[in-house]
């Protein structure tokens, strides 16, 4: 079987807390689709079938971040490659120092562990986690994830590229374009839809 595009890993173990928290300094919640692409012959050609909505549940304590993603593959025609039609995925990113201007970052994810970097607003950030004991055979060994947060305009852009790193060079596997819309604690004045008749 090849995996592609977002599988989680069965050999990391988040979260790493044993605690339920229900304060937090902020939580955003981020709805969103992405369209897959499949690297061939020196070009990034569309793959349909891999593409997903998703959510995001992001839950920021100061500087430590903890984010849990769930995405459904919608179209009719997946293939299972890369796993599970539906599929939940935990991220917790720690951003520690402040570095020529970057902020930077450890992470522990089900997708593998690594580093990131971001600007101190959390605007743009780069994260790269690596496939725990990936297999020689597998088509990918590493993920980056590059992200751009347009608070003023409630989107978020994202892209996630599924890369396979041999001896110093990157080649391109799949990615994943994603766009998604913010959402936050509020409160209603009147229930949002009522029943049709």
């Amino acid at each position: 079987m090849v995996l592609t595009s977002c599988s989680t890993s069965k050999q990391v173990t988040v979260p790493l807390s044993r605690s339920i928290e229900q304060d937090d300094t902020y939580t955003m919640i981020w709805n969103g689709i992405s369209k897959a692409y499949r690297y061939e012959n020196g070009q990034w050609l569309r793959a349909e079938s891999y593409d997903y909505q998703f959510d995001v549940v992001q839950k920021r304590y100061d500087n430590h971040w903890k984010s849990v993603k769930s995405l459904h593959r919608i179209h009719p025609d997946y293939d299972g490659k890369a796993g599970d039609r539906d599929q939940t995925m935990y991220f917790e990113v720690a951003y520690k120092n402040l570095i020529d201007g970057k902020v930077q970052a450890t992470i522990n994810s089900s997708l593998g562990n690594g580093t990131g970097t971001t600007d101190i607003e959390f605007r743009k950030s780069v994260l790269t986690m690596y496939v725990p004991n990936a297999s020689k055979f597998m088509p990918y060994n590493k993920f980056r994830i590059t992200q751009h947060y347009d608070y003023e305009k409630g989107i978020l852009t994202e892209t996630v590229e599924l890369i396979k790193e041999k001896d110093g060079k990157e080649i391109p596997f799949m990615k994943n374009e994603e766009t998604a819309l913010i959402f936050i604690k509020s409160k209603l004045d009147k229930a949002p839809t009522t029943f049709k008749q």
